[in-house]
């Protein structure tokens, strides 16, 4: 099975290994550039809240990562970040586990009552993932990424 724990500066290089394409190293952000690198990581999470990565407890293999951000607008907001799963782990648990935790610390560690992410209108395996753990659209934005647009669906799950 799987166990968490907060990032260290030794995960960011298996991290940086997990996006195998350009199309899918945006659908974790739209603002790191192919290859990732440990540095993108690490500017992106500054004032980020709960970066933590998930290990396979068998072998303290870092198979996942995920961060926290605030919403401005609502201080009962958060949103989900850069979730990301090595290609060797998925359909194998680890993502469900990933999300599991990042909404219990948000709910528990940082007293949040609504999770939002953004996911991507190409990324149907994403939008299917994120709907079976009882995530809801909310809002559709257009958003510009240089001369890239990308359509991103809000989505959002209350936590009760």
């Amino acid at each position: 099975m799987y166990v968490h724990r907060s990032l260290e500066e030794q995960d960011l290089e298996i991290i940086s290994s997990f996006p195998q394409t350009e199309k899918e190293l945006k659908y974790v952000s739209p603002k790191f550039t192919y290859p990732l690198t440990p540095s993108q990581i690490l500017q992106i999470s500054e004032g980020r809240l709960e970066l933590t990565v998930v290990l396979d407890q068998r072998t303290s293999e870092v198979v996942g990562y995920a961060n926290i951000y605030r919403d401005n607008s609502d201080e009962s907001i958060c949103w989900l970040g850069n979730v990301i799963v090595s290609p060797i782990y998925r359909g194998q648990g680890a993502a469900p586990y990933l999300i599991e935790v990042m909404l219990s610390k948000a709910k528990y560690n940082l007293g949040y009552h609504t999770v939002r992410l953004a996911c991507h209108s190409t990324n149907s395996r994403g939008l299917a993932f994120y709907t079976k753990q009882g995530f809801k659209p909310f809002d559709i934005k257009l958003m510009n990424f240089g001369n890239e647009r990308l359509i991103t669906i809000h989505m959002h799950k209350e936590l009760i």
